[in-house]
């Protein structure tokens, strides 16, 4: 069932809170076989003591997939470990660049940047629970703690414990009076702090993530770091997950059309409908599918505002769908 031995990170999609569920990440695996796609970040709270089967749940094709988790309780982190492995996820991934507040208050997310020997004791935890690799996002820093050796002491600290990839949000988090949203905009990319990461700790696998937009941005990034980690654009413009396989994993195979990709959606879409669920729990993840072509913006009205008027979902995708053809 999972690919753990084979997955690469050289390209992944990066966790997103309302955004990278279940259907979301179906859909982007028609787009590109290899990329490594990940859950929004789940609390171990949540995990624990909410509807299990409801967090983990996903589609087999969905693999390669890495759950993240919240938390800072090593005991259980270490239990949320176990059931991802359980449930067969490929990677588990702690989430230490959410500068959310609501998640400050839990100790979760980027302040812990500011208690690197809790971090390493619940990757600890979490490795001595799990064969499968576990990982660690971060920023490069949060306010107050932002300069580059106090950035080596955490990675130094984390990788002491037994974490040997950590993605890098090239930003540092600012914890009081910016929004999540203002995180990911205001503080300045510096690529070049995270370039000289990868200088100092060559013998840990480093993926970029933050403002990458383009494979060719990817290229150039790769001939730096082990991988990149796209975010907004990747949802945004999903189209772009298009050619990953041949220009990023050198795959020989033809580029899936935008109107063959959203008909490869249309079973599973039939079957959510018919289990009762609403076809725009999926269509609302697939509204980025069409950009800058005629007929693009009736696309996008047709699954995000027709669809809630509908009495013949199915026929609206297909008229969607037309729209696509030759683009």
């Amino acid at each position: 069932m999972s690919n753990a031995s084979t997955f690469s990170r050289r390209f992944s999609v990066a966790p997103m809170m309302d955004w990278t569920d279940h259907h979301c990440r179906y859909f982007l695996r028609q787009l590109s076989s290899q990329a490594l796609l990940y859950t929004e970040m789940v609390t171990t709270g949540a995990l624990l003591h909410g509807d299990t089967e409801r967090f983990l749940r996903y589609n087999a094709s969905e693999h390669p997939l890495a759950l993240q988790l919240g938390g800072s309780d090593p005991a259980q982190l270490a239990a949320c470990a176990r059931l991802a492995e359980e449930h067969g996820y490929d990677e588990v991934n702690l989430n230490v660049g959410c500068p959310s507040d609501r998640v400050q208050n839990n100790m979760i997310g980027a302040c812990l940047m500011g208690h690197p020997a809790l971090v390493a004791e619940c990757v600890k935890a979490m490795q001595d629970a799990v064969s499968v690799p576990v990982t660690v996002k971060h920023r490069i820093g949060i306010n107050g703690r932002d300069s580059y050796a106090e950035l080596c002491d955490f990675v130094g600290t984390v990788r002491d414990a037994g974490c040997r990839s950590f993605t890098v949000h090239a930003r540092i988090a600012i914890l009081e009076g910016l929004s999540p949203k203002e995180n990911r905009e205001v503080p300045p990319l510096r690529y070049e702090v995270a370039a000289q990461l990868k200088q100092d700790f060559p013998d840990l696998e480093l993926v970029l993530n933050g403002g990458i937009k383009t494979l060719d941005e990817c290229q150039q990034h790769l001939q730096v770091f082990d991988g990149v980690m796209l975010g907004r654009e990747a949802y945004h413009n999903p189209y772009l997950l298009a050619q990953v396989d041949q220009q990023l994993f050198g795959l020989d195979r033809p580029v899936i059309s935008r109107a063959e990709a959203l008909a490869r959606m249309r079973p599973y879409i039939e079957q959510h409908i018919a289990s009762g669920g609403l076809m725009h729990h999926i269509t609302r993840h697939v509204l980025g599918l069409a950009q800058g072509f005629p007929g693009a913006r009736r696309f996008r009205q047709l699954l995000s505002v027709d669809v809630h008027k509908t009495q013949d979902p199915l026929a609206l995708l297909d008229q969607a769908g037309e729209l696509l053809v030759g683009h």
